[in-house]
């Protein structure tokens, strides 16, 4: 499966007929140019979990940041960092399904 079928089915999982009335998932570019993802944890089993920030600073074609702040993830990255903020996302909130992408 790949990354962007495991995150349809993790924001899938969350939608309960109210979650998805307050909260969600946004992807978008940045101005620098780069990625964004902000994904709502509130109401998921994921709300209270914390997570080490990481960092990858390689030069200005060759970066990405993802923390959890105020119950929200959010990955920024440059270009090419779209799939890799999302498997970010993936290996912090699903590491035992991460690890073979083909289970879920």
């Amino acid at each position: 499966m790949n990354r962007i079928k495991w995150l349809e089915k993790w924001y899938q999982r969350n939608c309960n007929g109210e979650w998805e009335h307050f909260y969600g998932i946004e992807i978008g570019t940045l101005d620098n140019p780069g990625w964004y993802v902000k994904i709502d944890l509130a109401e998921t089993k994921h709300g209270d979990l914390q997570m080490n920030e990481i960092n990858i600073d390689r030069g200005e074609n060759d970066w990405m940041r993802c923390s959890v702040e105020n119950g929200i993830f959010q990955g920024y990255g440059d270009c090419t960092k779209l799939d890799d903020i999302i498997q970010t996302f993936m290996n912090w909130a699903d590491p035992i399904n991460s690890i073979n992408e083909e289970t879920i």
